[in-house]
């Protein structure tokens, strides 16, 4: 390096250079599991009543204590459309957690008149561009070469702290909104348009553009994001709580006309669900619209 230029010049350099990490820092909280499932309607009418309040009464002693928990929430939906009839949304602290999330669920006598539809695994995240971009570029200032244990410290140390500051965000409770929205996402990779070349500057002032949309809709929705690489077939899900479900329509909408979505954003299957509390259970397999409390 040149020892006179200025290291904030010697900062930029390096970042246009490549030299600094493309890879912006993530914080990561509840693990989360969407399970979709279709319902056997015509098995399930052939039980006697007393067979079909027994069997409820079993699964909502269950979900009453999933949807208690403090250590990471669980939510059952009653889905909107032909995609599926009920959805469990679980929040726990680690993937053995969700795993035994599922068994406690396939133990159910319920679970003989469920058929698993489809499912998504993630976990909730946080992405620091604007954080990433300031540590990397005081790091490359002070001379710290990008990955020494020195660097790797410095990092460690960053997302502790910005961990502690985002543990409401990463470990949140289990919105108790009437309305859920879900679909998984991707960013685009193709020849002609790929977001993971682009300078993280830019793709940090793409996803500021796109977050000042969603902070005008704080009061209406509730956004949970989960980053879904390694784990499952799409990069992120995306999951919104609201009483209104046009909330829905109008945020998604208008987040189409930013730039970051109008080219770089592939999206999953949407699915829409009422919120059932655990003691409705029954009053939804009967055919009655789930209330909440």
């Amino acid at each position: 390096m040149n020892r006179t230029m200025n290291p904030a010049d010697a900062a930029t350099v390096a970042d246009e250079a490549g030299q600094l990490p493309a890879v912006p820092l993530t914080l990561e909280g509840y693990s989360t599991l969407h399970q979709m499932m279709r319902f056997r309607w015509t098995a399930w009418r052939a039980l006697p009543d007393k067979d079909r309040r027994e069997i409820a009464a079993e699964a909502e002693r269950l979900l009453a204590g999933m949807e208690t928990r403090t250590n990471g929430q669980s939510a059952l939906f009653s889905l909107i459309g032909h995609k599926g009839d009920l959805m469990l949304v679980h929040f726990r602290e680690t993937f053995d957690q969700l795993n035994q999330a599922e068994l406690d669920v396939a133990r159910l006598r319920l679970n003989d008149f469920m058929e698993p539809a489809t499912s998504y695994l993630s976990v909730i995240e946080l992405g620091l561009y604007e954080s990433s971009l300031k540590t990397y570029k005081t790091l490359a200032e002070r001379g710290v070469e990008p990955h020494s244990e020195e660097w790797k410290k410095a990092i460690e140390e960053t997302i502790a702290r910005q961990k502690e500051a985002m543990k409401p965000r990463l470990f949140p409770t289990m919105p108790p909104n009437r309305y859920i929205c879900f679909y998984p996402m991707d960013r685009k990779r193709g020849e002609e348009k790929n977001w993971y070349t682009l300078p993280m500057e830019e793709r940090q002032r793409q996803m500021n553009e796109h977050g000042l949309v969603g902070r005008r809709y704080a009061g209406e929705v509730k956004q949970i994001i989960t980053g879904s690489i390694g784990f499952d077939d799409w990069e992120w899900g995306v999951d919104l709580f609201a009483d209104d479900p046009l909330i829905f329509k109008k945020l998604i909408y208008e987040m189409r006309f930013d730039h970051v979505s109008a080219v770089y954003a592939l999206f999953g299957t949407f699915y829409i669900g009422l919120r059932c509390p655990a003691n409705r259970l029954h009053d939804l397999l009967e055919g009655n619209l789930p209330r909440l409390q």
